[in-house]
């Protein structure tokens, strides 16, 4: 091997070591995307006021698709809460968007579980269809460019620091 050959293979392990790195850091069940606009979504919320994600267009968005009849979906809304209280505060927008319920069942699981975020109603499931989750719960992160960046599949501790620091590092990108 030359000299030059070892600075570089030096360099390229660095560069691999980091982008595997990088990977390793995302909290458990995360997964990064290829950032792809998010689907128009309009809805209104119970109180039948309007809602359009392109209103939170510079800010970062937790969208997240959920059903009161979900078990792990009511498992994780206590956490949802909980990290509402603590990141609104610091920028987060969240669209917690109900699939295909009525405005009493959502109320009712609402006032036990997150009683202080806003309920959004796709109550004939379309948005949820131009979404596609794979399941419910289904959480995405949408930066503030519009473009949908990582998803999240199933229940997670959205109040864990993990997390929690995970979501600040996005808010302190452009």
């Amino acid at each position: 091997m030359t000299k030059l050959t070892y600075p570089i293979i030096t360099i390229l392990l660095l560069i691999s070591a980091n982008i595997a790195g990088s990977q390793t850091n995302l909290p458990k069940g995360l997964l990064a995307l290829k950032p792809l606009p998010a689907p128009t979504t309009r809805l209104q919320d119970i109180d039948g006021k309007t809602y359009d994600l392109t209103e939170d267009r510079g800010s970062v968005v937790f969208v997240h698709f959920w059903a009161s009849w979900c078990g792990p979906c009511r498992r994780e809304m206590p956490a949802i809460q909980k990290m509402w209280n603590i990141m609104q505060k610091e920028g987060l927008k969240i669209a917690l968007i109900n699939t295909a319920e009525d405005e009493d069942t959502v109320f009712s699981f609402l006032a036990s579980y997150a009683p202080d975020i806003r309920a959004l109603m796709d109550k004939d499931g379309q948005v949820t269809e131009k979404w596609q989750p794979r399941g419910l719960p289904a959480s995405y992160i949408i930066n503030k460019n519009g473009y949908i960046i990582y998803q999240a599949l199933g229940g997670r501790p959205w109040d864990d620091k993990t997390y929690l620091n995970f979501i600040r590092q996005i808010l302190k990108e452009d």
